[in-house]
């Protein structure tokens, strides 16, 4: 015989009120637990930030503290009117520089011997502007000693110096590099570098 009557009814709302309430009390637990998950990870980050902000300011205090400004490099100078003098004792057809351009400085000297023939003359030397200009001098006429020079070249027209026509040639293996070139009594000259025509012609205007 089953129970229809009212006190069937009040524990059905019972059992109703009962589940409602665990359903309240394990949507408030979980609403907890999100909350704890959500903080722990909020402080995580925040402690990851503020790491992170120390940090920077330890490495920007490090680079305050140590940092020099760059000084420009300057190019070595070496001396070279002396073993120009010695070359011209040995060969009088060597030249160089009278008076060097200013601001130009000699960076490399070297003057092959008769015992080491070919004779040979080179001085480098950089500009104001730091570019290279490099003056080569052989006592040959012909092409190889260019060729060993200066690589690869193309015609690029002539340059009139003082009165004097010396060949222009761009260097194809050395990018951005020209060449004047002067044959003539036996002797080639190379005036070359990557100073530009102008700088090459001002070059080969003071030579003597």
């Amino acid at each position: 015989m089953s129970s229809t009557g009212p006190g069937a009814s009040d524990e059905a709302a019972a059992q109703e009120k009962a589940r409602e309430k665990a359903q309240l009390l394990a949507e408030a637990n979980e609403y907890r637990q999100a909350y704890r998950r959500d903080k722990r990870k909020s402080q995580t980050v925040g402690n990851m930030v503020f790491a992170l902000v120390i940090c920077l300011a330890v490495v920007a205090f490090l680079m305050t503290v140590t940092w020099r400004p760059k000084q420009e490099e300057k190019p070595k100078a070496v001396e070279y009117t002396a073993q120009l003098e010695d070359a011209r004792k040995v060969a009088s057809w060597v030249r160089g520089p009278e008076p060097m351009p200013a601001g130009w400085v000699a960076t490399s000297v070297q003057f092959r011997s008769p015992e080491q023939a070919p004779m040979t003359w080179h001085l480098g030397v950089v500009t104001n502007e730091k570019k290279y200009v490099g003056l080569e001098q052989s006592n040959v006429t012909g092409g190889k000693f260019v060729r060993d020079k200066l690589g690869q070249t193309t015609d690029d027209g002539t340059a009139t110096v003082d009165g004097v026509t010396w060949q222009r040639k761009v260097l194809l293996d050395r990018k951005g590099e020209n060449a004047l070139i002067l044959v003539g009594s036996g002797v080639t000259t190379i005036v070359a570098g990557n100073a530009g025509y102008p700088a090459l012609e001002s070059f080969a205007s003071v030579l003597r």
